[in-house]
C-alpha cells in the first residue's frame, strides 16, 4: 500500500492536483478534502495528474466523480491527465472515458485555454 499524496499547482487553464499513490476507501476522502478547498472561476479547468498513481478501487473512483461534481458545481471543467493503464481500463469499462476528459500527460491538459466539455 503506497500512502496518497496530493500536490497543487496552478496552470493557466486552473488549479492541478498530482495525485500520487494509492486511491482507495481509506485515502479517497483526503481527495475530496483537497477538492473542498479548491476555488474554480468559472471556465476555468480541474487537472487532476494521475502519473503517480499506483491503485484505484471504486471509492477512488467515486472521489474521482465527486470531484468532477464539485469543479461543474462552481462552473469549471475537469481533466484526467497521465491516467495508468489499469485504471484507464477500469474507466473505459464503466464508460467513464466518455464522462472524464482524457489527456497523455498535464502538458497536453494544459495546454489549450479553451475549457471544453
Amino acid at each position: 500500500m503506497s500512502p496518497l499524496t496530493i500536490t497543487a499547482s496552478e496552470a493557466a487553464t486552473g488549479p492541478v492536483l498530482e495525485i500520487t499513490g494509492d486511491l482507495d476507501h481509506a485515502t479517497a476522502p483526503q481527495l475530496r478534502k483537497a477538492a473542498d478547498h479548491l476555488t474554480l472561476a468559472a471556465g476555468q479547468l480541474l487537472v487532476l495528474d494521475l502519473d503517480g498513481l499506483t491503485f484505484c478501487d471504486s471509492s477512488g473512483i467515486t472521489a474521482l466523480l465527486a470531484t468532477r461534481n464539485l469543479a461543474i458545481e462552481q462552473g469549471g471543467d475537469i481533466a484526467l491527465a497521465a491516467v495508468p493503464a489499469n485504471t484507464a481500463r477500469i474507466l473505459t469499462m464503466v464508460g467513464l472515458d466518455r464522462v472524464f476528459t482524457i489527456h497523455p500527460d498535464t502538458a497536453t491538459a494544459t495546454a489549450s485555454c479553451s475549457v471544453t466539455s
